[in-house]
């Protein structure tokens, strides 16, 4: 008798043990309520998984706390999660819930800064992500580069940060975003200029960046890099001034009003390459990779000159003559008389 009613007892327990494991299983692999366009949760530093159950509970998010707790209690899982923003979806469940926390799939944003991109703009796009912490509050450029210890050879960040697409997640801070630009961008040029081509009229990787950039102003059409690095190369080693006009533009500064006009041309700037011999003293935009490989691996020819046709390409010329020729039937004939936007002869 007593051996029966033990193993009627035994067998009451196995149901009742099988039944609670087929509630606890059944629980933790149901849909949670989550409606179909997600939900951003955030888990704070230091959060545990009590904690947070309890509050999925309250938000709705989780029907019946203790069954995942025992589940977790049981089996040593979400002793470990990571904090930060996760994107809870429809198809989720408690136990999907739990390898995502352990797993710190936090919810990544990205940033893209695009080639030809002046400093200014990047720390306008850096202020208007919402979900960066802001530690520029002067973005003054002297400011920015002494707050990162940028490595130049004057006290201006323009050009040294990469133009690319950067991932990050809430918590991040636009100074992060910053030096992993910088980091990039020092990266690619430091690659370039070790495969450089010879003979090239650069002392150091930061001339390189500074032609780059010009070359990336001036450049509409891809496949003319090259071609536009090369004349600016050659007018350098003939010690021609470089007469461009992004150059110009950029040491108006603000006086630049979308008309590029002779006054503008004669008015010195240190960056106005009309006046002034040589690289000006800093990158005048953001060089893509392209642009660093055009001017440290430049097109052979015999071209000094070029001027826009009006369809993003440009003409190119070997003398003064062939080019004034180019500029009275691609910009005088077409564009109002104090439009220039091509390099000229020497003065």
């Amino acid at each position: 008798m007593c051996k029966r009613l033990f193993i009627g007892l035994f067998v009451i327990g196995l149901c009742a043990t099988l039944f609670g494991y087929q509630i606890i299983v059944r629980s933790l692999h149901s849909t949670l309520p989550i409606a179909s366009e997600g939900l951003i949760y955030e888990l704070e530093r230091g959060s545990s998984l009590t904690a947070t159950v309890k509050d999925l509970a309250q938000r709705k998010v989780i029907e019946d706390p203790r069954i995942l707790l025992l589940y977790a209690k049981l089996t040593g899982r979400g002793n470990r999660i990571l904090p930060g923003e996760y994107l809870l979806e429809p198809s989720m469940t408690p136990f999907s819930l739990i390898q995502l926390f352990e797993a710190g799939k936090i919810i990544q944003y990205s940033i893209t800064f695009p080639e030809g991109w002046h400093y200014r703009q990047l720390i306008q796009h850096l202020q208007a992500e919402d979900k960066l912490e802001k530690k520029i509050t002067n973005s003054s450029p002297k400011t920015v580069f002494e707050t990162l210890q940028l490595k130049a050879a004057k006290e201006n960040p323009e050009g040294l940060f990469f133009p690319s697409t950067y991932q990050y997640h809430k918590g991040m801070s636009d100074i992060d975003i910053l030096k992993m630009a910088n980091v990039k961008m020092m990266s690619v040029l430091d690659v370039e200029w070790q495969g450089r081509a010879k003979g090239l009229p650069f002392k150091t990787p930061y001339e390189a960046l500074v032609l780059a950039s010009i070359v990336e102003k001036e450049t509409a059409v891809a496949n003319e890099r090259q071609q536009i690095a090369g004349v600016f190369i050659r007018r350098l080693k003939k010690n021609m001034r470089l007469q461009t006009d992004p150059t110009v533009i950029y040491g108006l500064g603000d006086q630049y009003k979308g008309n590029l006009t002779r006054k503008h041309l004669k008015q010195y700037t240190p960056y106005n390459t009309y006046r002034i011999n040589g690289l000006p003293p800093t990158p005048i935009a953001l060089p893509g990779r392209e642009a660093i490989h055009a001017v440290l691996h430049p097109a052979e020819g015999n071209s000094y000159y070029f001027v826009a046709r009006g369809d993003g390409s440009h003409y190119f010329s070997a003398t003064i003559t062939e080019h004034n020729k180019a500029v009275k039937r691609f910009q005088v004939h077409r564009r109002a008389n104090n439009y220039r936007s091509t390099p000229e002869k020497k003065p």
